[in-house]
């Protein structure tokens, strides 16, 4: 896309399954810098990523060409691998399905 110019800012939330507080402080740090790291991967900008015990809200400046589904779909998806490789959690780790999303305009990124 030359000449493409965009200014489109995402907040995503979505929820542990069954929104259990099993993100633990002592490891969570770990997994929101996993998670920019997936979306810098993906050629988007992570803004913030940041959250509690049972849920997650992902800042990101999205580029047109790509699907906000497909970004959420491989944050989840890979995240979730991470939480399991590492044995973080008894049993299973998985994201609730479903998301929200809200856009933001420029002048509203400090105040997100």
């Amino acid at each position: 896309m030359a000449n493409t110019y965009s200014q489109i800012y995402i907040q995503i939330v979505f929820a542990v399954q069954g929104r259990q507080n099993l993100l633990q402080k002592e490891w969570r740090g770990e997994v929101f810098k996993y998670m920019a790291g997936i979306i810098k991967n993906k050629g988007q900008k992570p803004i913030i990523v940041n959250g509690v015990e049972d849920h997650v809200h992902v800042f990101v400046g999205l580029k047109p060409a790509m699907a906000l589904s497909d970004l959420v779909r491989d944050v989840k998806n890979n995240s979730s691998n991470f939480i399991n490789d590492n044995y973080w959690v008894k049993g299973k780790f998985s994201w609730q399905e479903g998301y929200g999303a809200f856009s933001y305009g420029h002048s509203q990124i400090e105040s997100v």
